[in-house]
């Protein structure tokens, strides 16, 4: 099991420069830990780029469908005093805005407290500094 961020998700949904790392991290081990706001952060992605004119109805339809799919088959973690308290926790030692707080806590949570044994999949380098520093070993490398 891995424990994806939502930066990491995103490329699974609509096609991007990294989405070919993400689908072979994703065939590798199917196994998806993601935090229970993550589809909300995946939506807001795709309705920005929607905005933005980068994907058309129809792919964010199908984007969304895709996301449906994974959301159905991971290991959510919930929300939870513990992912709370840890997410301020983080905010004071880490340089995160509150919702990659709120990732990086759910990551610990679902590591039983042992970053070391779940790998974070993460696209975002400020969140990846923070997770390298927390313990967790990162993927993509």
């Amino acid at each position: 099991m891995r424990c994806w961020d939502a930066s990491a998700l995103a490329p699974l949904l609509v096609a991007e420069p990294l989405t070919r790392r993400m689908e072979a991290l994703l065939r590798e081990d199917p196994a998806v830990a993601a935090w229970w706001g993550s589809p909300v952060e995946c939506a807001s992605a795709l309705a920005r780029r929607a905005r933005e004119g980068a994907v058309n109805a129809t792919q964010e339809g199908q984007a969304l469908d895709r996301l449906a799919a994974l959301e159905g088959d991971w290991t959510e973690v919930l929300p939870s005093a513990a992912v709370r308290d840890g997410a301020r926790r983080l905010l004071r030692v880490h340089d995160l805005r509150a919702a990659d707080a709120l990732q990086l806590a759910a990551a610990l949570v679902a590591a039983g407290g042992s970053p070391g044994t779940l790998p974070f999949v993460c696209a975002d380098a400020r969140l990846r500094a923070a997770a390298a520093r927390e313990g967790f070993r990162l993927l993509p490398r």
